[in-house]
């Protein structure tokens, strides 16, 4: 079994920083990539950050220039540096694992709220 937790989560202002991180455990042989997704009220999960094995990242659009993502192999982490905060950044935070033959496992999720 693969478990997956994300943490670093809360309530902060607009122009805060949070760094959420996420740790898969359990009976891994082979992490391809980790992610993080979003999904706030009414809309569908959505990826805002995407980091390979070999290094490779992916950004959306909105995420792109504040948000970044990096990752410690040897301790299965990555994790999801978010600066310049705004309003339209709350949402459930989830983290995604893709392990070896393209399996993925998911995280319960941590809430990021923003105000104004």
């Amino acid at each position: 079994q693969v478990q997956v937790v994300e943490s670093g989560g809360g309530l902060v202002q607009a122009g805060d920083s949070l760094r959420l991180s996420c740790t898969a455990s359990g009976t891994i042989f082979s992490i391809n990539a980790m992610g993080w997704y979003r999904q706030a009220p009414g809309k569908e999960r959505e990826l805002v950050a995407l980091i390979s094995s070999g290094g490779s990242t992916n950004y959306a659009d909105s995420a792109k220039g504040r948000f970044t993502i990096s990752r410690n192999n040897a301790k299965n982490t990555v994790y999801l540096q978010m600066n310049s905060l705004n309003t339209e950044d709350t949402a459930d935070y989830y983290c995604k694992v893709r392990v070896l033959n393209s399996y993925d496992y998911w995280g319960q999720g941590t809430q990021v709220t923003v105000s104004s």
